[in-house]
């Protein structure tokens, strides 16, 4: 009976080749409504004036809540077996895209 209850609670999830690649990026943007978290996943070359958005991910403050929660917890396992992750500077060009604006 338990197995049945823990089949019908499996999610499956498709991962394609493209998808499976990545994107890598070195800059997000993040910005929000009442409605919405956008963030969007940047690759900024050094010393081009223009850099393209590889990936927008649009989510739900519930769901950006958890996000981050899940991330913390995975940088805490991370850190606990690697070290410290060390923080960098902050970037300085002016990051202003016409709304409420975080970036890390």
């Amino acid at each position: 009976m338990e197995n049945q209850h823990e089949e019908q609670n499996q999610l499956n999830i498709e991962l394609n080749e493209e998808i499976a690649e990545g994107q890598y990026a070195n800059l997000a943007i993040i910005t929000h409504s009442n409605a919405e978290f956008v963030v969007d996943f940047v690759n900024v070359m050094p010393g081009l004036p223009k850099a393209k958005v590889k990936s927008r991910i649009i989510l739900t403050p519930q769901h950006a809540k958890r996000f981050m929660k899940a991330l913390q917890d995975n940088i805490k396992k991370y850190e606990s077996v690697h070290g410290a992750i060390q923080d960098q500077e902050p970037v300085s060009m002016p990051m202003n895209f016409g709304g409420p604006t975080a970036q890390a």
